[in-house]
């Protein structure tokens, strides 16, 4: 049917999302303000003053149950605030794309995608291709890092991030497992120190003695020197040769190593979250 058939306006003709404001005629926008004021005017203004807030005596959705009026009224107000929060997004999100669903691949100049996904302005190097790229976020660069580009930098970047990630999966799991298990024995017997004198946590470090720093260090040094530290010039950022959990069909690599910059980047999240927790 029609929303204006004076103007031959029809509901098919108006867009979803903001782009229907200018599709409502000038008389609409007056019986909307209208139809407005009457709703305002019929319930009132003051209802928190004489009242409670919000109750205009409509009682379809409402209980006679004290505990079931209740549970309801949050539900009310939890539903309202995501919906205020919602909304806006929807705005925000329409304003930017065009779209009221949001089609990013409409807004080429987000700094969270890289040249406008697929049209043909990509570039013969395009990070938002990338692994790590996954869902729900998508290609997610609020920084602008990739900007420029630059393949060999976003390689680098890759490798440091998958080893902290790696470096925080070992550390989440050296966190949580000293609740459940701790070795026999000394951890240093010259010192009488055994490993169950060791707390969980932050409280560990007053526990290692000076040489045990230095054997730490010297170890994480050996690793490094070992693997080297320009994997991402000369290969594959991360790709140290270690094939234990990798795979021959490329289908399940790729999905392994999505999971391991997902894990990755959950650990490091948690590690953090752990510090700050213990601290």
């Amino acid at each position: 049917g029609f929303l204006s058939p004076s103007l031959g306006v029809k509901f098919s003709d108006v867009p979803n999302g903001l782009a229907a404001f200018s599709k409502v005629p000038a008389l609409g926008w007056v019986q909307i303000i209208f139809f407005a004021g009457i709703v305002e005017g019929s319930f009132g203004f003051n209802d928190y003053k004489s009242g409670t807030p919000g109750e205009y005596g409509w009682k379809v959705l409402t209980s006679s149950d004290p505990a079931e009026k209740t549970k309801k009224l949050k539900a009310e107000l939890a539903n309202g605030r995501l919906a205020m929060m919602a909304i806006i997004g929807m705005f925000f999100q329409d304003g930017l794309t065009g779209s009221a669903w949001g089609d990013w691949t409409l807004y080429t100049a987000s700094p969270l995608r890289f040249f406008g996904g697929g049209s043909s302005s990509y570039k013969s190097f395009d990070p938002a291709t990338e692994l790590g790229v996954q869902e729900p976020i998508g290609f997610w660069d609020p920084l602008g890092f990739t900007k420029g580009n630059d393949e060999a930098a976003f390689k680098r970047r890759r490798s440091v991030e998958l080893k902290h990630g790696r470096v925080c999966m070992a550390a989440c799991m050296g966190y949580i497992t000293p609740q459940y298990y701790k070795f026999p024995g000394f951890l240093s017997p010259s010192l009488g120190v055994k490993f169950s004198d060791v707390p969980n946590g932050l409280a560990a470090f007053s526990k290692v003695p000076a040489l045990g720093w230095v054997q730490i260090i010297f170890f994480a040094g050996i690793v490094e020197g070992s693997f080297g530290f320009n994997d991402y010039k000369s290969g594959t950022p991360g790709e140290y040769g270690w094939k234990v959990l990798t795979s021959s069909d490329p289908a399940e690599k790729t999905k392994k190593l999505k999971a391991e910059l997902a894990n990755g980047r959950l650990a490091m999240m948690a590690i953090i979250g752990m510090f700050f927790q213990d601290g």
